[in-house]
């Protein structure tokens, strides 16, 4: 029900300008050609029509945004502006017809006295955009009603001041039917000196109230981020073209002055509008810069013509002139347009106007640079030449919990990040200002931005998998390293001692052989189970290095070995699957050891009645599956030690372990081993030898 009174109020504002519009220009159609005798009064269509440009968009935005005060002002300022014009029209049709018509010198009063109440509507909009709202800050909101306070104390004046005192200055240029339809219809009786001073003031203060509604758009665009950083570059363009078009008008003949104004308040309604309603509808930064840039040509192109044309009259005549003109118009603007049009996109837009010049510098920079730091770095310099940010950062994972950070210029309070991914899988964010030049990005910036990360995603994942590989080649050399100190140690510490027990067990059973054989016999004994102790040893180590089973039974055969170890009356195992022949050593030891290991765990903790081990292939990975139907894992259960290998075996030829509990209970070990060039790579590590 609210929503429909304040769209019809909207709507009634409208339609009310609308009719105040169509009146004022019927009396002008009326005066026709005795326009002149209204000397000293405008054209009243022409702020019925801007009126109109204020009230139409202050309705839609009662319709979609009621709560905002600003949909208000423009539907109040856009009907008083459409009734002023009315009021101007009508005198100006009295004038040039019958002075004495109904109405007219109240008309007359209004005109000259509520006019200048629309000078309160600027402050007001610059206040309250974009959401309604004063200021944040009880300074600012304070200093804001104050300048308010100010900006009133004209149009308050001329509401009561005196009409001998208020036309004073007037009162010679203005016509004499004019002067005879001067009324005082609300006065106090004030002494004229009071009068005339707070006219003064008034007209003093009117210039200087403005200072902080400007400052009030200034400290927002500052602080903006988001959408209401391109709501606020909406309002920003429309002060650039009022600017251009009212300095346009002063140039061009006095009746040009109105039409300026005309074109400006409605570009300011419709900015308004838009920056409120549909801020991304188009490029505002695009079209800022193009507003810019043909405003300093257009102003240019001035100057140089008057300055060229004068010149050129002089020395060559009009027909040389015409000439001169021309050339420069070819060999002189082109150029320039070009040349200043790059440097206003590159200051407002920054590198992005050409997407392709900075994904190929990029990758220009990126061939050139071979550390991951030098990478990142490039990214991070690409990003903010590209969208004209003072701060980027880019951040990415390496093993374990470190992370590789580059960063371009000095770093901002205020960031949002966006994620790097790879493949699907995330491998670092990119940091930016929240509140830089530009936080709400076009599509076609969205896109470039998009095949940036796409690179910088590579850099991150090169630098990543740079970081793993020397990680891995550290610990496939330390693990050497430690295999060989465990296997010297088992052999200096073992073997030898026990190979050389039996060595003087033997010169012991010799010596003797002739006078006690039934001693060296006892001593020979001995030395026998020395030695089987001393071959048990040597079956452990080769064992450890790779299980002899393999070579002696296969994958399958030696898997089946460990199943037989550990099936019980209560559990049943099965190994299925054919893996493919000539599998590489790593492959097959890690296959075996994961299934081995999971196998293990289900005879200890799984309280399982069956378990099938199977191993098949998936493209290029042989995929191993240990499937239990026990009572599965707790959630929130640690990993142990046992699942925490299953998972490190895989990773060291690039594969994965998953290990998951199904809801209809049970544990599945799944391992996915690559075939190829990891497994390869890992036995072509140097052995130092």
């Amino acid at each position: 029900m609210r929503m429909r009174l304040t769209t019809l109020a909207g709507g009634l504002f409208a339609l009310l300008a609308l009719a105040a519009t169509g009146t004022s220009i019927g009396l002008e159609v009326a005066i026709g050609a005795q326009r002149r005798a209204t000397d000293g009064i405008e054209a009243g269509w022409i702020s019925g029509v801007a009126g109109l440009a204020l009230a139409v968009p202050g309705a839609l935005l009662a319709r979609k945004v009621p709560r905002n005060a600003v949909a208000w002002i423009l539907c109040v300022t856009g009907l008083h502006w459409s009734a002023d014009g009315t009021c101007a029209a009508w005198v100006a049709y009295a004038t040039a017809h019958d002075p004495w018509l109904p109405g007219v010198s109240i008309t007359w009063w209004l005109y000259q006295r509520l006019g200048a109440a629309l000078l309160f509507s600027l402050p007001l909009l610059l206040i309250f955009y974009p959401d309604g709202r004063p200021p944040a800050g009880r300074g600012w909101r304070w200093a804001s009603y104050v300048s308010l306070g100010c900006t009133a104390i004209l149009p308050v004046t001329l509401l009561f001041v005196p009409t001998r005192i208020a036309g004073a200055a007037d009162t010679e240029a203005e016509p004499t039917q004019l002067r005879q339809l001067s009324v005082d219809l609300l006065t106090l009786p004030l002494p004229d000196t009071v009068w005339e001073a707070l006219l003064r003031v008034g007209y003093a203060a009117l210039p200087l109230s403005m200072l902080v509604p400007f400052a009030v758009v200034f400290r927002r665009y500052r602080h903006a981020t988001g959408l209401d950083k391109t709501r606020m570059r909406w309002l920003v363009w429309a002060g650039v073209v009022d600017v251009l078009v009212m300095l346009s008008a002063l140039l061009l003949p006095q009746s040009a002055l109105s039409a300026g104004l005309f074109v400006a308040i409605t570009v300011t309604g419709a900015a308004i509008a838009i920056g409120i309603l549909r801020p991304r509808l188009v490029d505002i930064d695009r079209l800022l810069g193009g507003t810019v840039l043909y405003g300093a040509l257009a102003t240019l192109v001035v100057a140089v013509d008057a300055v060229l044309l004068a010149a050129a009259t002089t020395l060559l005549g009009e027909q040389g002139a015409a000439l001169a003109g021309l050339l420069v118009v070819m060999l002189v603007y082109g150029p320039l347009r070009h040349r200043l049009w790059q440097l206003v996109q590159r200051m407002v837009l920054g590198r992005r106007h050409d997407p392709y010049r900075v994904v190929s510098g990029l990758a220009e920079q990126l061939e050139r640079t071979d550390s991951p730091e030098d990478q990142l770095l490039a990214v991070a310099r690409s990003v903010a030449e590209a969208f004209n940010a003072p701060y980027v950062a880019v951040e990415v994972h390496r093993g374990g919990d470190s992370t590789l950070l580059a960063e371009h210029g000095h770093p901002v309070s205020d960031t949002q990040t966006l994620p790097i991914t790879y493949r699907g899988e995330t491998v670092g964010r990119l940091i930016l200002p929240a509140g830089g030049p530009r936080t709400v990005l076009s599509p076609r910036d969205e896109r470039l931005l998009a095949d940036v990360v796409r690179q910088a995603a590579a850099a991150a994942r090169s630098s990543h998998l740079a970081a793993e590989l020397q990680q891995s080649r550290e610990r496939l050399v330390g693990a050497r390293e430690e295999e060989r100190r465990r296997v010297r140690r088992d052999l200096h510490d073992g073997l030898g001692p026990a190979l050389g027990g039996v060595a003087l067990r033997i010169d012991t059973a010799r010596n003797l052989l002739k006078s006690s054989p039934a001693r060296a016999d006892e001593v020979l004994r001995q030395a026998r189970e020395d030695v089987s102790t001393a071959l048990a040893d040597v079956r452990r180590l080769v064992h450890d290095l790779r299980p002899p089973a393999l070579d002696d039974v296969g994958l399958i055969g030696a898997v089946d070995q460990v199943a037989d170890r550990l099936r019980t009356p209560a559990l049943t195992i099965r190994v299925t699957g054919e893996p493919p022949a000539g599998l590489a050593a790593a492959v097959e030891v890690a296959a075996y050891r994961i299934a081995s290991e999971a196998l293990t765990n289900v005879s200890k903790h799984a309280r399982a009645g069956s378990c099938t081990v199977d191993f098949s292939l998936d493209g290029d990975s042989l995929v191993v599956s240990v499937v239990d139907d026990g009572g599965g894992i707790a959630a929130g259960t640690p990993s142990g030690v046992g699942l925490i290998s299953l998972r490190e075996r895989a990773a060291e030829l690039g594969g994965r372990c998953e290990i998951s509990c199904p809801p209809d209970g049970g544990t599945t070990v799944r391992a996915t081993l690559p075939l190829g060039s990891a497994a390869r790579a890992l036995q072509e590590v140097p052995d130092g030898r």
